[in-house]
């Protein structure tokens, strides 16, 4: 198989053109064309009036390796990876040997399930633990909390339960992670084999959408029960069991304690807890379990109607068919030292309440698949340094100090937004002119469950404030239209990532806590539904080679 990379054509070529541009790059006939696989389909819009579709394809032809030899990579021509996945093991027979050897897997977002998946797939038969709820009552849960039927809950709600914080977002499967192992590769698949829409597995930036992610994960949990494993929801872990240790000795993790007081015994665990989970950090680190403080950002959501987006990305051909609604990516370094970004951006969505905690207010962004909504929605936020953290710090270097922050800055956005869950919200005029707002102008926010008009500055530190409205005019200039004076800006934004790692030694461990394997956004390992996944897997095979090497029979 050879792989064929950056075939470019025009965006609105013919059914023939791509077989056309393989024969014309490898300069074969027909007839030696065996066949062909798209792999990946890219958009080039850096000249909008010359937007090219990119694809790579595999193909088998005949007489393969005299092709090689003789147009060699100069045409941009190698030999296909094999992306197949090869498990690091199996379970011996009669496995869990012991009833501390059977695997647990706390977490049912995309780390926690990947981890189970694997883990059962190899025959070690996990029991995966989840704080929330299965996904059709947490879905329930959240959107009758958006729409104001149904009180918050603290334990289901768009952070916690199956399918994880990504369940309600734009379902994004694209990462910069490095993964020579093409476990993402595995991650896609499986989830084609959930419910995921095929095109997934060759769009370059492909997402699923809220709905069909609620489907997905389903299937992901009836894979991992009919393999043996067990999933348990409602089941929210409030301690980890270590045997004392003498001097600098690692402890040993021996088990679980459950928030209703059952014990489970465990000497293997996957923690994949997620990147709102400030409970749990607070029990690792009052417990000993060595935590690190993690950089993240905080800041804004930003909505513009979804035309206007699309316009100045993609000119005049803006509503092509083959293009949908546009996605950006901006930058920018301020003169106060600050990085302003766009962050997880949601065409065609809304922007939700994504608390996890009472008299709090955070905001995230969602898409379903179709991305058909009226605006389009991105955070817009400002990385922190240790100036902003130094208020909330128990100790020098306190690793749970991003959380004291966190909280300050949402418990401000609830009081701004008049204590009722409604998220403060401004105009961007009146932002960069540093005026309250009074009303919304043209540009309708969707935040759900409803937004109060106000002055960011009473919601975010001067320094974040300053490099956002130095920000705002540069962004302006790269996609017209970006500074529309309706545009709403909404708070708060917090949860970009977890402010906290859990550092694991080159095993994937934690560097105190033998049988503690931390894993995902979470434990500071991912960034989002794809790379979390890859993480998942790779804690799998930690846990298994762990398993594998130290796991006897009962005497």
């Amino acid at each position: 198989m050879l792989r064929l990379s950056e075939l470019k054509l025009p965006l609105d070529h013919g059914e023939e053109a791509l077989h056309e541009a393989v024969l014309k790059r490898l300069r074969i006939p027909a007839d030696r064309l065996v066949g062909q696989t798209l792999v990946k389909r890219s958009v080039d819009a850096r000249r909008r009036d010359r937007i090219q579709l990119i694809y790579s394809v595999d193909v088998q032809v005949k007489g393969e390796a005299a092709l090689l030899r003789r147009i060699g990579n100069k045409a941009r021509v190698r030999l296909a990876p094999d992306t197949r996945y090869r498990p690091v093991g199996q379970a011996p027979d009669g496995f869990p040997l012991d009833v501390g050897d059977r695997p647990v897997v706390v977490g049912a977002g995309p780390c926690g399930y990947f981890a189970a998946l694997l883990l059962a797939q190899m025959g070690f038969r996990p029991l995966l633990l989840e704080r929330g709820q299965a996904v059709k009552q947490r879905t329930a849960d959240t959107f009758g909390f958006w729409r104001g039927t149904s009180p918050f809950n603290p334990e289901s709600n768009a952070q916690f339960g199956e399918g994880g914080a990504g369940t309600f977002s734009d379902g994004k499967l694209y990462s910069q992670v490095s993964d020579p192992e093409h476990y993402g590769r595995k991650v896609l698949e499986e989830l084609v084999a959930c419910g995921a829409s095929e095109e997934i597995l060759t769009l370059q930036r492909p997402h699923i959408g809220t709905f069909k992610l609620a489907t997905v994960v389903r299937g992901l949990r009836a894979r991992i029960e009919a393999l043996g494993g067990e999933v348990r929801f409602n089941s929210r872990v409030t301690r980890l069991q270590l045997s004392a240790s003498r001097g600098e000795k690692p402890h040993q993790l021996d088990g679980l304690v459950l928030a209703d007081g059952t014990e489970i015994s465990c000497r293997y665990l996957v923690l994949a807890p997620g990147h709102s989970a400030r409970d749990c950090f607070e029990m690792l680190d009052e417990i000993g379990v060595q935590l690190q403080r993690k950089p993240f950002s905080v800041g804004v959501r930003i909505e513009h109607p979804q035309h206007l987006i699309d316009a100045a990305r993609w000119g005049e051909a803006a509503g092509h068919p083959r293009l949908g609604a546009a996605e950006y990516k901006l930058v920018h370094h301020a003169e106060n030292g600050r990085c302003v970004y766009s962050f997880c951006m949601c065409p065609g969505g809304f922007v939700v309440g994504a608390t996890s905690e009472e008299g709090r207010v955070v905001t995230n962004g969602m898409s379903q698949h179709s991305r058909n909504e009226r605006n389009a929605n991105s955070g817009l936020v400002v990385a922190l340094d240790a100036d902003d953290l130094a208020p909330f710090e128990r100790f020098p270097g306190d690793p749970l100090a991003g959380i004291g922050l966190q909280r300050d800055l949402e418990e401000r956005a609830f009081r701004l937004g008049g204590s009722s869950y409604a998220a403060p919200a401004q105009r961007l005029e009146d932002f960069l002119a540093a005026r309250p707002s009074t009303c919304l102008g043209a540009i309708a926010a969707s935040y759900q469950p409803g937004v109060h008009p106000a002055d960011l500055d009473e919601l975010l530190p001067s320094p974040i404030i300053e490099a956002l409205r130095e920000a705002l005019p540069v962004f302006a200039r790269k996609l017209k239209g970006y500074d529309h004076p309706d545009a709403v800006l909404t708070g708060v934004e917090t949860r970009t990532s977890s402010p906290v790692r859990i550092p694991r030694d080159e095993a994937l461990e934690s560097i105190n806590v033998k049988g503690l394997v931390p894993a995902g956004e979470g434990a500071g390992y991912a960034g989002g539904i794809l790379s979390a996944g890859i993480d998942g897997i790779r804690a799998a095979e930690a846990l298994a080679i762990q398993i594998l090497q130290t796991s006897s029979p009962s005497p």
